[in-house]
C-alpha cells in the first residue's frame, strides 16, 4: 500500500501502488502540490549522498529503547521495511501508532552526520506530532508553531552526541535544504525538510 503524507500525498518513495485514498477537493490541491514536490523528493539526495550507493542513518528515541541503525536506501530507492522502522522511532509517543514521515528528512539528516564525520546515533527528541500534540505545545510555549512541519513528517527535533548545537545547525543550515532552528536553551537542533529559513 502507498505511504500517504499530510495533505494526501503520496510518498516519493512508494509511487502509487495499492489502494488510493479519496481525498476532499481542498485535498486533492495541496496533494497535487506535495506530489510535484513527491516527484522532486525521489531526485533530493544532499550532494554527498547523491553519489553514495547506499544510505544509512543511526537514531534512537529519548524516553524510550526505540532506534534504527541501518540502510534506509539503497539501488536507486528507499527500503520500505527500513522506512517502517523509522517512522515507530519518530512517531509521536502519545499517539496509538506510527505516521509516515518524508524520507527527505532522513537524507538530511544523514547528510549532516557525513558532513559532521559522526558515527553517533542522533537521539531524537521530537518526530511526528499530531494535530493534537503540537496544539498542547503552541499552549505552552509560543515558540511551537500552529502550522508546525511536525505534523507532516517532515521535521524533528534532535542532538548529535559529541557535537555541539550550534556546529551541527550550522552544517545543516550552509546545506540550505530545509529549515534549522537552534535552540540552545533546550539544547537542540530543529530539523526539517520544508522551505530554507532559519532560527
Amino acid at each position: 500500500m502507498a505511504r500517504i503524507f499530510g495533505h494526501g500525498a503520496v510518498c516519493p518513495c512508494c509511487g502509487d501502488e495499492g489502494e488510493a485514498v479519496a481525498p476532499s477537493a481542498g485535498v486533492r490541491r495541496r496533494g497535487l502540490l506535495a506530489a510535484a514536490a513527491g516527484v522532486a523528493a525521489a531526485a533530493f539526495a544532499p550532494p554527498a549522498l547523491a553519489q553514495a550507493s547506499t544510505r544509512s542513518l543511526k537514531v534512537r528515541r529519548n524516553f524510550t529503547e526505540d532506534s534504527f541503525d541501518g540502510v534506509y536506501w539503497r539501488d536507486g530507492r528507499y527500503d520500505r521495511e527500513a522506512l517502517r522502522q523509522l517512522d515507530w522511532v519518530f512517531r509521536d509517543l502519545s499517539a496509538a501508532e506510527p505516521t509516515p514521515m518524508d524520507p527527505r528528512l532522513f537524507d538530511l539528516m544523514a547528510e549532516v552526520a557525513q558532513r559532521l564525520d559522526s558515527d553517533e546515533a542522533y537521539e531524537v527528541i521530537s518526530g511526528y506530532r499530531t494535530p493534537e500534540t503540537n496544539a498542547a505545545r503552541a499552549r505552552q510555549s509560543r515558540r511551537v508553531s500552529t502550522v508546525s512541519l511536525h505534523m507532516s513528517g517532515m521535521a524533528a527535533d534532535c542532538r548529535l552526541p559529541g557535537r555541539i548545537g550550534i556546529g551541527l545547525a550550522r552544517v545543516a543550515a550552509d546545506l540550505q535544504l530545509g529549515g534549522v532552528g537552534l535552540y540552545r536553551r533546550d539544547g537542540f537542533v530543529h530539523l526539517d525538510c520544508g522551505p530554507v529559513r532559519r532560527w
